[in-house]
């Protein structure tokens, strides 16, 4: 499971290290693609599968279903940690996040969020001042 906030910086080449406790559970090698409210989502490979397969089993003659399996593949690149546990993110979903330098590494359950700095201060404030309406309506702890 991955959970935890983690603030990192670009390099000049929009290389980010990959926190350590998140690594593990990733691996060496897994898939980043755009996600949704304006970050990145990262999977393992195992759970990349499984996230596959349900889009696949969408039936492909419904407009919406297409649009959405177009950008979310076609945004997806296999990525593979170098020694230093840094990974390049590529250049087009930098911009689709709006990551330029400061970025926030979350860890979300079965995945891992990539978000720039400002967007993630924004939806997170945003977010927590419906946190407990929305945990009543949502969660039974």
């Amino acid at each position: 499971m991955f959970a935890g906030e983690y603030q990192h910086t670009l390099d000049e080449k929009g290389r980010v290290t990959i926190p350590a406790r998140l690594r593990e559970e990733l691996g060496d090698r897994f898939v980043i693609t755009r996600g949704l409210d304006r970050c990145l989502f990262v999977y393992p490979l195992s759970e990349w599968a499984k996230v596959e397969e349900k889009l696949r089993n969408l039936p492909f003659t419904r407009s919406d279903n297409r649009a959405f399996t177009r950008l979310f593949f076609s945004g997806a690149a296999e990525l593979e940690v170098d020694r230093q546990g840094r990974v390049l993110i590529p250049q087009n979903l930098r911009e689709y996040a709006g990551i330029e330098k400061e970025v926030m590494i979350i860890g979300v359950s079965t995945r891992v969020e990539v978000w720039s700095e400002q967007a993630w201060k924004t939806y997170s404030n945003e977010a927590k001042a419906a946190f407990e309406e929305t945990a009543e309506k949502l969660v039974d702890f």
